[in-house]
């Protein structure tokens, strides 16, 4: 009797690994996509509220207040922002994204009463026209900088690095060069580019705290000033931007997108955002200042279930990327055919660096644009923000908080032993913090 083989896959040599081995010897070149980290992490899934029941006092349903709200920037602006909603939109360029998707970013975040981010590339028309709060970032690039944009700003982000590449620099292929893009970067049409990684003008917290004061005396000294870092050293980022003067502080962790970078940085740099907060938290308290500098938290923010630990875990507000652009319709499964095409699938999508995206979202083909109903799409947009914002007060009101902003770690417990000395509460079932003697 003829025995078949017993075939085994190897876990250090899948077939992942041989095929991008196959791909890079016939290439010869890296590989790019965006989406951000798809290898799993330590995340918010491994965490559990300790809902009310005895010990504790419940907030009965939708009939007692739990508010939402945040000021941002309050330390240094004459007019730091007033949102509605703790859940922002993170920074995502025109270029990566087309005009109407910046639009639409606008109007969603308008309507329930939060702020967006320019991105790299400079300011549009259409967001800064539809955006009632709008962050400009101010990147190593220069894209599309100048003084004028930054006074019609409502606060301004200084980006030292992003979460799904901290020490790298975005790129942006020809095809997505068009020529309004071109004239907004300065560039030659149709050629590719890629991002500086560093600030061409500093070297260190000194020359930063520097630039701050430049910023504020161009601009009156009314807007806020964040700070945005790549989740790595966490703990010595967030001291020395605060140190240099900033009003805000926003930490990116791994799990956060991007338009296109390498998959070797996306998959192997940076730490988890899990394991970022408490860092970051810890810092703003030895220096007095939590919740005097504010605390923004970005990758990988999903549900409110995540809103919620994040703020629990010392977050004054979160921003998100790509579940905004899926909330306007992007990895749509109406496009199914039309990714099946692209040799991939609704859902799994991730090539945006070649701006053939169907949804016509992450893309600056005219006939793909037109795809993308600013209106429709913003109100996408606004109904995902509610229900965040409505999952997170529920959670909020089962711990007995009249406020998003008063969760507190003693209000989670860990799944995991990883989650739990990440995030620096208790193994659920014990009182045991992994690394606390």
């Amino acid at each position: 009797m003829t025995i078949d083989p017993v075939l085994r896959e190897s876990a250090t040599f899948d077939r992942r690994v041989i095929a991008e081995i196959q791909r890079a010897a016939e290439t010869g070149i890296y590989d790019i996509r965006g989406w951000g980290a798809k290898r799993p992490l330590p995340h918010f899934d491994d965490l559990l509220f300790l809902g009310a029941s005895m010990s504790r006092y419940p907030l009965e349903g939708y009939r007692e207040r739990c508010d939402t709200d945040v000021v941002l920037g309050d330390r240094h602006a004459k007019y730091p922002l007033h949102l509605d909603i703790p859940i922002t939109i993170a920074g995502m360029s025109f270029g990566a994204l087309s005009g109407r998707a910046k639009e639409a970013l606008g109007r969603g975040a308008s309507e329930v009463g939060t702020s967006t981010t320019t991105g790299d590339g400079g300011m549009t028309p259409e967001e800064r026209g539809q955006s009632k709060n709008l962050v400009y970032q101010y990147l190593p690039s220069r894209y599309g900088m100048n003084p004028v944009d930054l006074r019609k700003a409502d606060a301004i982000e200084i980006v030292l690095g992003q979460g799904a590449k901290p020490g790298g620099g975005g790129m942006l292929l020809g095809q997505k060069i068009t020529e309004r893009v071109a004239a907004m970067r300065t560039l030659p049409q149709g050629v590719d580019q890629r991002s500086a990684c560093r600030h061409p003008d500093w070297t260190g917290p000194d020359d930063l705290a520097i630039k701050i004061i430049e910023l504020r005396e161009i601009t009156d000294w009314e807007k806020p000033i964040y700070v945005k870092v790549g989740a790595t050293r966490t703990y010595y980022d967030v001291k020395l931007a605060v140190k240099a003067g900033a009003d805000v502080v926003v930490v990116d962790g791994m799990q956060g997108g991007t338009a296109a970078t390498q998959d070797v940085f996306i998959e192997h740099v940076g730490i988890p955002t899990l394991a970022a907060i408490p860092q970051a938290v810890q810092a703003l308290q030895e220096m007095g200042l939590h919740r005097k500098v504010q605390l923004i938290v970005s990758g990988g923010i999903r549900s409110g279930a995540d809103v919620a630990k994040a703020m629990a875990l010392g977050a004054d507000a979160v921003a998100i990327g790509t579940a905004a652009l899926i909330a306007l319709g992007d990895n749509s499964p109406r496009y199914a055919e039309e990714y099946r095409e692209l040799g991939s699938a609704a859902g799994f999508y991730d090539d945006f660096q070649q701006g053939r995206d169907p949804a016509g979202i992450t893309t600056q083909d005219p006939e793909l644009a037109e795809r993308l109903d600013p209106a429709a799409g913003g109100r996408r947009l606004a109904n995902y923000l509610r229900v965040l914002t409505m999952e997170a007060q529920t959670l909020a009101r089962a711990c007995g908080k009249s406020h998003l902003r008063n969760l507190e770690p003693e209000d989670l417990v860990a799944l995991t032993v990883e989650a739990a000395a990440m995030a620096r509460v208790p193994l659920a079932g014990t009182t045991w913090i992994p690394g606390r003697l």
